[in-house]
């Protein structure tokens, strides 16, 4: 695997060639630092430049008429910020960091150069459509109890990582506060904090720091009854969990 984690994302979702592999990598430079809680780009900005994750960890949120914060996705060393700039014009989000990160600032031009290349392309489709299905399956997880829905954002974290090389035997670095959290799965710290100290207690979810382990990952998922098909990984270690199927109770159209 590559050390690049755009290289490695997207291969996932493409056959890439070398060229393809030297395209990608030559847009990730330069990079700059961006120290941790600082805003990249707030909401109603018309940006020029689409943003890549290099490196640190990065979040899209809205603001509430409260002042209170909603996470609506992570960003790893990988993800595109706001690929469809171009497209959107205007920022109906904000992005942030949540801890010290490398950017790449891309210009709109050389996004749209890579449209000439038909296997990035797809790759950055397959892209999209990932960023689409964990919206859809957060939405989903939102209806789980704390301690489930939880254990599911740490199954998709470990998926997540290990497929840019970033996780080793169920263990990551995942530096964020309890308040991180909350804003993540609409919770209070306080309750974050009885959550997180119920998945220790069953032993599934361990800290060392800012550092996670999950020392059964599969047990983990059976209990998140956690499904990664929505992640599109095909080599990804957690596999679908088997269940009864359940039958819809609406009828088929025909």
């Amino acid at each position: 695997m590559t050390s690049n984690p755009l290289v490695s994302k997207l291969e996932h979702g493409a056959t890439l060639r070398d060229e393809d592999r030297a395209q990608l990598e030559k847009l990730c430079e330069p990079m700059v630092e961006v120290s941790a809680r600082k805003s990249i780009i707030e909401e109603g900005d018309e940006p020029d430049d689409v943003h890549l994750v290099m490196q640190g960890l990065g979040c899209r949120y809205n603001l509430l008429e409260n002042g209170n914060r909603s996470i609506t996705a992570l960003l790893f060393p990988g993800d595109f910020c706001n690929l469809h700039v171009a497209i959107l014009g205007q920022m109906d989000h904000g992005i942030a960091t949540l801890a010290p990160s490398h950017i790449v600032k891309i210009p709109r031009t050389t996004i749209e150069d890579l449209m000439n290349n038909p296997r990035i392309v797809r790759a950055l489709w397959w892209a999209t459509l990932v960023d689409e299905g964990t919206m859809r399956a957060w939405l989903v997880s939102a209806g789980r109890q704390a301690d489930r829905q939880m254990a599911h954002l740490f199954c998709e974290l470990l998926a997540r990582l290990e497929a840019v090389g970033l996780a080793t035997e169920g263990t990551f670095d995942f530096p964020v506060t309890q308040e991180d959290l909350g804003d993540m799965l609409g919770a209070s710290i306080v309750h974050v904090n009885k959550t997180l100290k119920a998945l220790r207690e069953k032993g599934l979810v361990l800290f060392d720091g800012k550092r996670v382990t999950l020392p059964d990952p599969t047990k983990l998922a059976e209990f998140a009854e956690f499904d990664p098909l929505y992640l599109h990984l095909e080599n990804a270690a957690l596999k679908k969990p088997s269940r009864p199927r359940r039958v819809s109770s609406g009828s088929r159209a025909e």
